[in-house]
């Protein structure tokens, strides 16, 4: 077990050792429900991985490192799911966003563009590419010290690309490391209100094309590369994890029978 993942910060420590098994159903009932009771054997990765960490945290469970990939359109709620899948875990999350936005507008200032643009040839070209793979390398530092990680970001084209998939996995394999890929899937309405609330710079031009941006956007289906499906129309999703997360510390401070 690594240091990072030998606790849980904001997890209380369960009040009685019998609430474990309690916590244990609670966490694999919400990833069934938000998840559509996958029957992939690749979905098997994710449950098992976000079990055994918590497991982990109560002097539980195995320490194989996992890579989880959180994916989906903006505003879709990956961030929030990636949230509660470190709260369960421990295992650190790696924002796009968070590692490489300072770094992204100063390179796209220098190069004569707007710092908040995302959609033009300029960023696909020259910026979106270092992004990724400042967050990927930063995943596999972690993943080389046995620390699992979550990456939460659009994974547009890389999910589209069977091969960019199938190398992840392979580099994973040969390091003894798991790969789970979600996909958070959103409709368009849904999206477009969590966009307005967040009220991001970098969101401005989805905002004011917004009939060409969502006729972008294929909300009635999914990657095929994807693992593990959580459906998050309506923000259904999410409100499940925040209702298991506030249940799940009841049962651990000794509040609520299972």
């Amino acid at each position: 077990m690594t240091a990072s993942e030998a606790s849980l910060p904001g997890l209380p420590s369960p009040a009685d050792p019998s609430d474990d098994n309690a916590a244990d159903q609670l966490i694999e009932h919400t990833l069934l429900e938000v998840t559509g009771h996958p029957a992939k054997a690749e979905a098997d990765i994710l449950l098992n991985g976000v079990i055994d960490a918590w497991r982990r945290h109560q002097g539980r469970g195995s320490s194989k490192p996992t890579l989880t990939l959180v994916a989906g359109y903006a505003g879709s709620g990956k961030t929030e799911f990636s949230r509660f899948l470190s709260y369960l875990t421990g295992w650190p999350l790696l924002d796009k966003d968070t590692l490489t936005r300072p770094l992204v507008e100063r390179l796209l200032a220098s190069l004569g563009g707007d710092p908040d643009d995302r959609h033009t040839e300029l960023y696909l070209r020259e910026v979106r590419p270092l992004e990724y793979r400042c967050m990927m390398e930063t995943a596999f530092d972690n993943l080389s010290a046995g620390t699992s990680a979550i990456l939460s970001a659009p994974f547009i084209a890389e999910l589209a690309d069977p091969n960019w998939v199938s190398h992840l996995i392979n580099r994973c394999a040969a390091g003894g490391v798991d790969v789970a890929v979600v996909w958070v899937r959103c409709d368009a309405a849904s999206m477009r209100k969590h966009i307005e609330l967040r009220g991001d710079p970098r969101d401005a031009w989805k905002l004011q094309n917004w009939e060409a941006y969502a006729d972008t956007l294929n909300t009635e289906t999914h990657p095929s590369t994807a693992h593990v499906v959580v459906d998050n129309r309506l923000g259904t999703a999410i409100a499940l994890v925040h209702q298991a997360r506030k249940k799940l510390n009841r049962i651990l401070a000794g509040l609520e029978l299972p």
